[in-house]
């Protein structure tokens, strides 16, 4: 058996250039490609929160399970977690075809997600299912599309009556703001 070299992240050879995806007969636009590109030089952050663990604290499950792990958590305040956007998805087979974007709604509801886990862990909040009462000011501002990596931020502003809360979320690719806005939830019996 021949051994194989792999390249290491942040080497060289792990950088895929236009050049290098269209020299592969790859069929993609320019943007793609410096998708393609942006998504091998994404570093990779500790997880505090792993996928294991983030399904046992929330209740969504395939196709819905929007964060693949926490990389910052203040239960109670805020939390930082980041969704890796691939073209294995479900809705990329019709959101478009030849031109695959990441429906809105569903870097809402991802935001949403990560939301939902600063409250998970409040050892005073009753248990129970939380769901969207409300969506403000949300705006997005670029597409997402496969390749791409969300980091989303939010923080809890304010939790009334234990039942209904607000954040502020946002979420970024490669530092660029991506969508932003406040999302409110609340408890139903």
């Amino acid at each position: 058996m021949t051994a194989t070299a792999v390249p290491t992240p942040g080497s060289p050879s792990s950088q895929t250039t236009s050049a290098e995806v269209h020299a592969a007969g790859i069929p993609v636009e320019h943007e793609q490609a410096d998708s393609f590109r942006t998504a091998a030089s994404v570093s990779v952050e500790p997880a505090l929160l792993s996928s294991d663990q983030i399904l046992n604290l929330l209740p969504h499950r395939y196709p819905f399970a929007l964060v693949d792990r926490v990389v910052a958590y203040e239960p109670g305040l805020r939390a930082v977690a980041i969704k890796n956007v691939t073209f294995n998805e479900p809705h990329f087979q019709g959101h478009f075809p030849g031109r695959p974007l990441m429906p809105g709604v569903l870097i809402v509801e991802a935001m949403a997600q990560v939301g939902g886990l600063i409250v998970t862990q409040m050892p005073d909040l009753p248990k129970g299912l939380f769901v969207f009462a409300g969506i403000d000011e949300v705006r997005f501002r670029r597409p997402v599309v496969p390749g791409d990596q969300l980091r989303i931020s939010c923080e809890l502003l304010s939790l009334k009556r234990k039942r209904f809360g607000k954040v502020r979320a946002q979420a970024t690719v490669a530092g660029e703001l991506v969508c932003s806005g406040s999302l409110m939830f609340s408890l139903v019996d």
